[in-house]
């Protein structure tokens, strides 16, 4: 299978289940910010290598991808689908709170904005938190033009995680010995 079709060449891209549409749509839009944020993870991932923060990092990205799928896919049917292969679900949302916790328990309290950076895997997983919160936006976008329907644990998901990147930053920051300036 060659990588290019060319059935794009005009603007306009196939949905999972069939169906055609430009590449502006918000749908596009909605999944491509998310294909975006794995990417950004990936990034975050292939530099200074932590352990349990790489390893938390993996299952989101077969999340994003399940997410990505379903937002690409107007058929429900098969939206259900995608979000039951990643489990994409109230429990994994209670995961990543349960991530988010065991984070803040290294952490000093939070007591003023920090200003994004620090070590190159800190400031990475700040920049996929920024992207985290643009595919959120988006999503909501998405949904509120009435297109089709959306399930909200979508935006729950997106909303956790970049709480998570947040906190997972901070995390690489202290465990390097890095300090945090803030704002």
């Amino acid at each position: 299978m060659r990588i290019y079709t060319r059935t794009g060449d005009a603007g306009d891209t196939g949905l999972f289940g069939g169906g055609r549409v430009p590449k502006n749509h918000p749908r596009v839009e909605a999944y491509g910010d998310v294909d975006e944020l794995n990417a950004a993870i990936g990034f975050a991932r292939s530099i200074e290598q932590m352990s349990r923060i790489d390893e938390v990092l993996v299952p989101i990205q077969r999340d994003l991808f399940a997410i990505g799928a379903l937002l690409a896919t107007p058929d429900r049917e098969k939206m259900r689908q995608h979000l039951e292969k990643a489990r994409v679900d109230e429990e994994r949302v209670g995961q990543l709170e349960r991530a988010i916790d065991d984070g803040d328990r290294e952490l000093e309290p939070l007591r003023s904005f920090i200003v994004p950076g620090g070590t190159p895997k800190a400031a990475a997983l700040h920049l996929a938190r920024t992207v985290c919160r643009r595919a959120e936006r988006r999503v909501v976008s998405l949904i509120d033009s009435g297109i089709d329907e959306i399930p909200q644990v979508v935006v729950i998901y997106l909303n956790r995680l970049s709480d998570l990147l947040f906190t997972l930053a901070r995390v690489a920051n202290r465990r390097a010995g890095a300090g945090e300036v803030t704002w």
